[in-house]
């Protein structure tokens, strides 16, 4: 069935035949666009008056170009992207100008510069793309998105989001019970990315201890201090600083040589922080840190806030997607003990971008934490149940849908098939990392099997094997990788990371999330380092 096809009764029966010939044309020359588009403008689509038939066929041409992308992104022989500088694309290409007109331009031209966006962008769902911890193009939730855009409702009241809200909430029961709470346990809000999450868990936290902080302000508080792991995430120690707390109160907990907190040095780093006067009252653990896919010991940091009646949140961003795969789920365990939990859906289960969720144990603290009981939306005497009237629980007031991609996709794939996806991105890692302990001409960061799917190592050209380990070799071999990377943009056949950590100079990161990524690529990865590296 074709879902964009007018009803019978609302097409121009003699169009048909100079419609063929317009498919023909489409087919030989794929820039092509009708030529009735050259004098069409956005005034001519709905609501316009007789739009219907113009605004299907923009909507057809407009389809006929992401599918183009969307096959184009799962070709090999294509590139990750098409690199440009800044400069470049500023002062124009082939016709495509980032500059916004006074007047408004044909929809011939929306159409190219359609096209063209996708053309100069990263191609994040190709198989050969490394770089970022989300990746992939799940076709099912490309689909989830063009509805909610469609759709283009608002998350705040159930008045204007019935649906999408109810799903919100079944959404947050499933993962609140997949991490281990009861069903009497448990809320949460989707959240615009990881970082929001995790504000929410220090705001919470503040305020579970503090209540007064929200209207009394941080002048009320003591001086207050939060612990985390020195391979955490940033947006720990900014969200400290947009709290108010300070940067400079968040002590960073020693990781040992693999990357995980060593809780030893979380129970030390809390009696400092005390004999200083200062107030203990969070720690932040990790489950899947951002460069080594670590997870800390999650038991033993609850143990320890058990002892010290402190809020243990378990920034759980990148590996909350193991808890879908009974293979890899006990990687998480004392998971279920964290006050609350962040899980990025856009990162291993492979949800399109934006899709996180801050889950909180305690009910009702969450709008206790934000309400401001805003009378032009949150009226008592609607006629319904206003407890599904979510906005107050929220920062935001306008909140984007985020749950229903993620609904669908569950719908799509069932509990199982996120945990066969999980299953293939590690193996893929296990793959990369049994590569790399065979050959010479390459070195991994640290000894051990990857517990996620980071996979981290050097590449070491022929001009540096000779050299003794030593501040000599670190200097030069600190260049290569973004050496390697340039050369990498500007190529465009394949994408992936590097940064130096602690004392480690630059290295390489790989990352698996998308499932389309295949063994051959990651043979294509190590051949094409080593090509573009090998004069270095």
């Amino acid at each position: 069935m074709d879902f964009l096809q007018l009803p019978d009764s609302m097409i121009d029966k003699s169009a048909v035949k100079d419609k063929q010939q317009e498919d023909s044309a489409a087919a030989r020359d794929p820039r092509w666009t009708p030529a009735d588009f050259s004098i069409v403008y956005s005034k001519d689509l709905l609501p316009a008056s007789g739009g219907e038939e113009m605004t299907l066929g923009f909507l057809q041409e407009l389809v006929k170009i992401l599918f183009g992308y969307i096959c184009k992104s799962s070709q090999r022989s294509s590139k990750v992207l098409d690199f440009h500088h800044p400069h470049q694309l500023k002062d124009g290409l082939e016709g495509f100008s980032l500059n916004l007109p006074d007047q408004p331009e044909t929809l011939e031209q929306i159409l190219v510069d359609c096209r063209d966006t996708l053309k100069y962008g990263v191609s994040t769902g190709h198989p050969r793309f490394f770089n970022q911890l989300s990746s992939g193009l799940d076709v099912i939730g490309v689909a989830g998105e063009w509805l909610t855009s469609t759709a283009n409702t608002n998350m705040f009241t159930y008045e204007v989001s019935p649906v999408f809200l109810l799903m919100e909430e079944i959404l947050l029961r499933k993962m609140q019970s997949i991490v281990g709470w009861s069903d009497d346990d448990g809320d949460g809000i989707f959240c615009p990315g990881g970082t929001i999450s995790n504000l929410y868990s220090i705001l919470l936290a503040r305020y579970h201890f503090y209540p007064e902080v929200k209207t009394r302000g941080m002048g009320a508080l003591p001086q207050l201090a939060l612990f985390t792991s020195e391979h955490s995430h940033y947006s720990v120690k900014k969200s400290a600083a947009v709290l108010g707390i300070g940067s400079e109160n968040v002590a960073v907990v020693k990781c040992d040589e693999r990357g995980k907190m060593i809780p030893a040095e979380l129970e030390s780093s809390i009696v400092t922080a005390e004999e200083k006067g200062l107030v203990p009252f969070y720690v932040n653990a990790t489950a899947g840190t951002t460069v080594y896919g670590a997870f800390d010991p999650l038991n033993d940091i609850a143990d320890i806030c058990h002892r010290h009646t402190l809020w243990m949140h378990v920034d759980a961003a990148w590996g909350g997607g193991l808890l879908m795969s009974d293979r890899h789920r006990m990687k998480l365990q004392g998971i279920e003990r964290a006050c609350s939990v962040t899980w990025n859906p856009h990162k291993m289960m492979g949800v399109p971008l934006q899709c996180s969720a801050i889950l909180v144990k305690k009910k009702g603290l969450l709008k206790e934490c934000n309400e401001f009981c805003a009378e032009y939306l949150f009226q008592m005497d609607k006629p319904y149940n206003v407890s599904y009237d979510t906005g107050d629980k929220s920062i935001q007031c306008g909140r984007h849908v985020d749950a229903f991609k993620l609904w669908l996709m569950w719908k799509a794939k069932g509990s199982e098939g996120f945990g066969t996806q999980v299953n293939k991105c590690l193996e893929n890692a296990e793959y990369l990392y049994d590569q790399l302990q065979m050959r010479t001409d390459f070195e991994l960061v640290f000894k051990d099997k990857p517990e996620h799917s980071n996979v981290c190592f050097w590449y070491i050209p022929p001009s540096l094997r000779g050299l003794p380990l030593g501040t000599e070799r670190d200097k030069r071999l600190h260049q290569v990788a973004p050496q390697i990377k340039g050369r990498m943009m500007e190529k465009g056949s394949v994408l992936i990371g590097y940064q130096p950590l602690g004392d480690k100079v630059n290295f390489f990161r790989c990352v698996f999330s998308n499932p389309a990524t295949q063994q051959e690529d990651i043979d294509f990865l190590l051949d094409e380092i080593v090509w573009l590296g090998h004069d270095l």
